[in-house]
């Protein structure tokens, strides 16, 4: 199925990972999981390791789906997985955004998510417990 959107939730050490987006103007400023477009050809785990690798310069194992699937704008969903770094002690940076973040059971709310990520913090909080 085109327009799948996939999402990594990067776990360590009991935080999640997020990311600051720095694009497009509407939604800057806004934070969500890493992870982009599935393209055609790809599966979910192939498609989210590239965008990780692209947007966080690390390389992750993806595991299995987190939550709900997630109705988005334009015939779009959205699937999260559980993922966790390959070398525990790479640290992700922000390539592509204006930050990320780890973030801890108590600290999901202090952040602005976008409205698809937002939806799921009860699932993502399950996952950190």
């Amino acid at each position: 199925m085109n327009g799948v959107i996939v999402g990594a939730a990067l776990v360590r050490d009991g935080k999640l990972l997020a990311q600051q987006r720095a694009w497009p103007p509407g939604h800057a400023g806004q934070w969500e999981l890493p992870g982009g477009r599935v393209e055609d050809g790809e599966s979910d785990a192939f498609a989210l390791a590239r965008e990780c690798s692209e947007e966080l310069d690390v390389v992750i194992e993806v595991g299995a789906r987190v939550g709900q699937e997630i109705p988005l704008p334009g015939d779009k969903v959205l699937r999260i997985y559980a993922a966790s770094l390959v070398s525990p002690g790479d640290e992700p940076r922000a390539v592509e955004h204006l930050a990320v973040q780890w973030l801890g059971p108590d600290d999901l709310d202090d952040v602005d998510w976008l409205p698809a990520d937002r939806i799921l913090l009860p699932a993502f909080r399950e996952l950190l417990s």
